[in-house]
């Protein structure tokens, strides 16, 4: 069974967000959604959810490196739990270390100039989270 799954990079002021389906086990970005200490304009994320009709919506957990659980990673499970309790969608969360790295890696061989509050790359990460889950998902099928 073809899933379509959203995934999201959380962050306190963006949070990124790609579209991927398994199908293909493809993933793109979409425009990443601004956030107020990490709260989204939740008709923004209904409106993503409308239109990609998802059955999966998957959450990066940032993760320290060494596995323990870091405030951004409690902020981004309880941003989770909002998405299953608002829109009842089913939630996964997944291991994110080095996901910003490998996005400010592939920003900068594209040409990005470091800017990352002007030009933000969280879509980038987002799309990575996924690619990484749907590489793992294809694997364990």
């Amino acid at each position: 069974m073809t899933q379509s799954i959203i995934a999201f990079d959380f962050g306190t002021q963006n949070i990124g967000v790609a579209y991927g389906q398994t199908l293909t086990n493809t993933a793109r970005e979409l425009q990443a959604l601004k956030a107020k200490d990490g709260i989204p304009n939740w008709p923004d994320i209904e409106r993503l959810l409308q239109q990609w009709q998802p059955s999966l919506l998957l959450v990066g957990l940032p993760l320290n490196m060494d596995g323990s659980e870091s405030e951004l990673a409690a902020r981004a499970r309880k941003f989770g739990n909002r998405l299953h309790g608002r829109f009842g969608t089913q939630v996964a969360l997944w291991d994110e270390r080095l996901s910003t790295r490998e996005a400010k890696a592939e920003a900068q061989a594209r040409g990005h100039k470091g800017h990352y509050k002007s030009d933000p790359i969280d879509s980038i990460a987002a799309r990575l989270i996924l690619e990484s889950w749907l590489n793992d998902n294809a694997a364990n099928g």
